[in-house]
């Protein structure tokens, strides 16, 4: 080997598989070959434009930390045919014409770059405009990672666990081991008053339908005899 030749072995870089570049192409390949998209051949050049570039432009951001980011001119090349193709069928047009319609050209820190807009014009504002391309296929060395860590919000206790964590008895006042008595639905409360039990009148005051309780509460009331309260 030639003492001044360049070696890379052992050396670690980020590279993108080639692996992905055919899978992100799989989509708008039929037989191989760039085809169009029926499912958005209905909309217009602006919203069809727009898919391919927001998609283009997800895939490429993503890479463009790797050193073959270059590697993703096939996959530029297959989604802009397949754009095209797509435009060509809807308007009963070729690709060349589609081409010649919606090329620009856009200004980027690399220098100016060809890429394909739809434009929609809009009176008395700014004009939509979608793009596909544009974006240099260099790497970019300057790029950071942040890996944040995201802390487990509190929110805040259901009102039934705060009462049952208080352990008191919402009858008798009587602290300790506590139960919860619940009814189906608040209709089948009679409304409050003097001939009502105290745990119907409780229940049906607070509009809720379930009444912490102590142990010997909550068998007074299902055997429907009165609660006796304690003396300080």
């Amino acid at each position: 080997m030639h003492p001044r030749q360049r070696q890379v072995n052992g050396d670690i870089a980020l590279r993108l598989p080639a692996s992905v570049v055919k899978a992100k192409s799989a989509p708008y390949l039929r037989r191989g070959q760039p085809a169009r998209r029926p499912q958005i051949i209905n909309c217009d050049d602006y919203n069809i434009v727009a898919t391919y570039g927001a998609e283009y432009r997800g895939i490429v951001q993503y890479y463009l930390l790797a050193v073959n980011v270059r590697a993703l001119h096939r996959l530029r090349w297959v989604m802009l045919t397949s754009m095209l193709k797509t435009l060509a069928s809807k308007h009963r047009s070729t690709v060349t014409k589609m081409a010649t319609k919606h090329k620009a050209k856009t200004v980027t820190p690399s220098g100016p770059r060809t890429c394909f807009e739809a434009i929609v014009e809009r009176a008395g504002k700014q004009p939509l405009a979608a793009r596909f391309g544009g974006i240099p296929l260099r790497r970019q060395k300057n790029a950071t990672i942040q890996d944040r860590i995201y802390g487990r919000g509190a929110y805040p206790r259901k009102e039934l666990v705060t009462r049952l964590l208080r352990g008191r008895c919402e009858l008798c006042d009587h602290r300790g081991p506590v139960q919860v008595h619940h009814v189906r639905k608040l209709a089948q409360l009679n409304p409050p008053g003097p001939t009502q039990p105290a745990w119907v009148n409780i229940m049906a005051r607070r509009r809720r339908k379930t009444l912490v309780v102590c142990e010997a509460c909550h068998d007074h009331i299902h055997a429907g005899q009165p609660v006796v309260k304690l003396t300080a």
